[in-house]
């Protein structure tokens, strides 16, 4: 059995002003590409098919037009909804996408059986049994208890999260009974679990107070296939669950990462092999930093990789020279004739200048809501206690504001 793992597609994003469409287009046509020459059985995707609840017509389009030619090449197509996918966009057409052999799970089912997937292989026999398990909102498992503390929510939460899990489990065992045994059991997973390493474009889904669901919560399945977090990695070394990560950089601390999709293999046995397969870049998209008199240098090296049609993308980090008031003015002349374009400029904080003139030429698009905070919290006299709180208080509020958006 071979399963594409894949997540993040966040189709239909505008990345500083910058439509990712032609992007998503490339990488769409590329993954068909691979889905035919390693003659993939089932395709996952881990969540954040989409950017925003509301996507783009154009986004909408492009997930339809990839289902239509995915079953073109026999495989199986698997959707989860994630943090950024609203439940009942992905859910309007699910009885309709099931004609065109995909799966769509936006959200926790009321039934959970419907959760406990048989994936078949391309010549139709049963190849696996799957946990589908989408991004999990704390309404779904978990019902509010008034006068519990911080670390009570937070052991209930993962308590009923893992509850989930074995469920699934459970039934998935009994299915794989029902049909004779010999199969392969996956569980998917749109979250952040313990040890992780994030980029600055995940929005954190600390749900309720659970920051990081532990690895030792998780059933003992063949393979987890995840989606949240953008870099792909094995999470605890361990090589049977993944991270596959975002197929394009999604932000500017992602431009070094080389992405990919992960081709699994299983058998009867369980994991047979991950195999990364590596993803075009098909927008180049850089980082660069120093003093004014250094960037020249950086900024022609980078501009190897761009053409007057298609510009390399770039943001700039300013150093020593970030006390000037005309920064743009100035990148404007350096960047003057190259094939580049700077869609951010940064200054570098932590400057030997006054904190307040530090802060009035930072501007939103520098910081995060975190940062406005702390910032904030930095201007009092705060008990460490009542500091920590805020901070809790702080990340719920942001929390209910990233679901409502979900």
């Amino acid at each position: 059995m071979r399963i594409l793992h894949t997540s993040d597609w966040h189709l239909g994003q505008h990345f500083m002003g910058k439509t990712r469409q032609a992007e998503h287009q490339a990488f769409c046509a590329w993954l068909i590409e691979q889905v035919r020459e390693h003659q993939v059985d089932a395709v996952l995707i881990a969540g954040d098919v989409f950017d925003t609840g509301a996507p783009p017509s154009y986004a909408r389009e492009q997930y339809n037009q990839f289902i239509v030619e995915l079953r073109a090449t026999g495989a199986e197509l698997v959707v989860l909804g994630g943090n950024h996918d609203s439940v009942a966009m992905l859910g309007e057409s699910r009885t309709l996408l099931a004609q065109l052999d995909t799966q769509v799970i936006p959200s926790v089912a009321e039934a959970i059986e419907e959760q406990v997937l048989v994936l078949h292989r391309r010549t139709g026999q049963v190849g696996a049994i799957l946990c589908a398990i989408p991004f999990i909102r704390p309404r779904d498992v978990l019902q509010s208890q008034a006068g519990q503390s911080a670390a009570d929510k937070q052991l209930s939460l993962q308590q009923a999260i893992q509850g989930h899990y074995q469920a699934l489990h459970a039934l998935a065992e009994q299915r794989r009974t029902e049909l004779g045994g010999g199969l392969p059991i996956i569980a998917t997973g749109h979250l952040t679990t313990v040890g992780a390493s994030a980029s600055e474009s995940v929005r954190e889904i600390y749900v309720g107070a659970l920051e990081a669901f532990p690895t030792s919560a998780f059933p003992p399945v063949d393979y987890i296939a995840l989606g949240h977090i953008h870099r792909p990695q094995r999470v605890g070394g361990l090589e049977h669950i993944r991270y596959c990560g975002s197929p394009i950089p999604l932000s500017f601390d992602e431009a070094w990462q080389q992405k990919e999709v992960l081709l699994v293999e299983l058998d009867s046995i369980g994991l047979h092999r991950v195999e990364a397969l590596p993803v075009p870049r098909f927008q180049a998209l850089y980082s660069v930093q120093g003093a004014l008199d250094d960037l020249p240098a950086h900024l022609a090296e980078v501009a190897k990789e761009g053409t007057p049609e298609r510009p390399v993308w770039l943001e700039v980090l300013v150093t020593s020279d970030d006390y000037l008031s005309d920064l743009q003015t100035r990148l404007a002349a350096l960047c003057e004739g190259l094939p580049v374009e700077v869609l951010r400029i940064r200054r570098e904080r932590g400057t030997a200048q006054p904190s307040l003139q530090r802060q009035a030429r930072e501007t939103l698009d520098e910081l995060k809501p975190e940062d406005v905070f702390e910032q904030r919290l930095g201007s009092e006299t705060l008990e460490e206690g009542l500091e920590l709180r805020l901070k809790d208080l702080h990340r719920q509020v942001l929390n209910e504001l990233q679901e409502g958006q979900a």
